[in-house]
């Protein structure tokens, strides 16, 4: 065997070469997958907040905001509705709204900021279907006690100007308000309060 010396320096090269080839290919497999765990952009975009202008909203007008996938409703309400949301209150199946999904800010009569700007999502609390906007009084398919607000076409449910849920409905809870505040009189930030 002393015919054949062994180069131990070509032997520490290879094995130096194969640990680093196999550490890039380590890294390349390692990289989508960790990157995988991080949102798109396309993801952290329909999480953002977003603006809304309510310049053009007019006394008994709604507008749809599109906000992580999901319509949320801005309305401006009329003193005449306004007026309205106590005399549901015996009616209702939540009237304080205390089991229903809104900031503490929202905890009022009329579910808002303001109470004649009113911001919820529009998606029925049953199954996700999303209600029709009834501002007309007494219409003759949802009876004379009908004062206005929110009926579901999918399964009946319905909801007052404040998105408040009337008894014996197959909806379980109120309407939810999102998290918002006020940029100025006209402009409205939709998913995020502070």
């Amino acid at each position: 065997m002393s015919d054949q010396q062994v180069d131990n320096s070509k032997r520490r090269f290879l094995l130096l070469a194969t640990s680093g080839a196999g550490a890039v290919a380590v890294a390349g497999v390692a990289t989508p997958f960790i990157a995988s765990f991080f949102p798109s952009e396309r993801a952290k975009a329909a999480g953002a907040p977003v603006e809304a202008d309510i310049s053009k909203l007019e006394p008994g007008q709604k507008i749809d905001v599109e906000y992580r996938g999901k319509p949320v409703w801005v309305v401006k309400r009329t003193p005449a509705m306004l007026e309205s949301l106590p005399k549901l209150d015996g009616k209702l199946a939540d009237p304080k709204s205390d089991g229903s999904d809104q900031p503490e800010y929202a905890k009022n009569e009329h579910r808002s900021l303001k109470p004649e700007i009113w911001v919820a999502t529009g998606v029925c609390t049953h199954l996700g279907c999303s209600p029709t906007f009834r501002p007309d009084l007494a219409p003759a398919d949802l009876g004379a006690d009908w004062l206005g607000g929110f009926f579901c076409p999918c399964h009946g449910s319905k909801y007052d100007l404040a998105g408040r849920v009337y008894s014996s409905m197959p909806a379980p809870l109120n309407l939810p308000i999102p998290a918002y505040k006020f940029l100025s009189d006209t402009r409205l930030l939709i998913g995020e309060d502070k």
